[in-house]
């Protein structure tokens, strides 16, 4: 059985969030969606559950990273190609996100990031599949 990731994220507004992602171009699971989570499906392996933040809360007794003080994770995320690193940017940035450092072009390498409406950062990259390969 492959192994499968859940990031799991505080959210300040649940519905507001899942509206950002659905728009940006992600689908989300209803099985694993309530009025505290949501399930977005990244790939078939891969999934981001949006919490709100009392929710993720009773999951640890740490503190919620304050997002506009403080980093505490990049969701990185690979795309077929530069093109597709730019429309999903692109598609986050027109729905609100806020452009994160700049692009980052080391030829057989591409990437660009945005922070979400929550202050999480999120990087796009592309890797030329013929550079990895010798």
């Amino acid at each position: 059985m492959s192994r499968k990731i859940f990031v799991n994220l505080p959210v300040k507004d649940l519905d507001r969030s899942v509206d950002f992602f659905t728009k940006t171009g992600f689908e989300f699971n209803p099985q694993f969606t309530d009025e505290n989570a949501s399930c977005m499906v990244v790939s078939a392996e891969n999934f981001v559950m949006l919490l709100v933040e009392p929710f993720f809360q009773s999951f640890s007794k740490k503190d919620i990273t304050d997002t506009a003080q403080s980093s505490e994770v990049i969701v990185a995320l690979s795309a077929d190609s530069r093109e597709e690193v730019d429309e999903l940017v692109d598609r986050a940035l027109a729905n609100g996100a806020a452009t994160h450092g700049d692009p980052q072009d080391q030829g057989p390498m591409y990437g660009r990031s945005f922070r979400d409406l929550d202050g999480h950062i999120w990087e796009v990259m592309w890797m030329d599949p013929a550079a990895l390969e010798g």
